[in-house]
């Protein structure tokens, strides 16, 4: 239904001191309207189309891997950088063998250590990466193989490192859950209640509670 800017809607922007009538393309305005807009000298301007720009304060992204995950991570970093992100590279650099707890928490210690903002870790599955960070206190590293679980880990949980595993998943799908990932922020409210609840379980584990 299109908008209908009436005599009422011109009297009104003036009486409130505006000689601007914000209108878009298809409103429709009634002749009275038109003769007050006349009369009263009112501006009409433009209402811009809203282009929504996805945002986040993330600058700064620290990125590990094992052998497994290195040709991803590769990929995942080329994205970063045309998006303007700081990088660290933790690891590995090679397709040697290598053991996978190392680079976890490598990635874990940078952000905890608030020398970034969120890590991205990548293996074979995305899973043994992922239990070796979340035993580091404050950690919330969340395994995602679609958009829709990126979208609930940052959303809901506050993930603050995602990983992902590179023979689960095509690189494709790595791409659109990594900006499924930088799209979205955490909502807070009732979440946040429940992660208060998983850090006073890390106090209370921890003996300061």
């Amino acid at each position: 239904m299109k908008k209908v800017i009436t005599e009422g809607d011109v009297l009104a922007a003036y009486t409130n001191g505006s000689k601007f009538l914000t209108v878009d393309k298809n409103v429709l305005i009634t002749p009275l309207a038109k003769d007050k807009i006349k009369e009263l000298n009112i501006i009409l301007q433009e209402e811009l189309p809203i282009v929504k720009e996805y945002k986040t304060k993330q600058n700064i992204i620290v990125v590990g891997c094992d052998h497994t995950g290195l040709q991803l991570k590769e990929v995942l970093k080329s994205i970063l950088i045309e998006k303007s992100y700081c990088i660290i590279d933790v690891g590995t650099n090679d397709e040697k063998s290598c053991d996978y707890p190392d680079f976890a928490i490598a990635v874990a210690q940078k952000v905890i250590a608030d020398e970034a903002d969120f890590g991205i870790i990548v293996d074979a599955t995305g899973i043994p990466s992922a239990i070796t960070a979340n035993k580091i206190p404050g950690i919330r590293a969340a395994t995602c193989y679609n958009e829709f679980t990126a979208w609930s880990a940052r959303n809901h949980n506050d993930a603050n490192i995602m990983v992902l595993g590179a023979k689960a998943i095509g690189d494709e799908t790595a791409k659109s859950i990594l900006k499924k990932w930088l799209e979205t922020e955490f909502e807070g409210g009732r979440h946040q209640k429940r992660l208060d609840k998983i850090s006073a379980l890390e106090r209370k584990l921890l003996g300061n509670s």
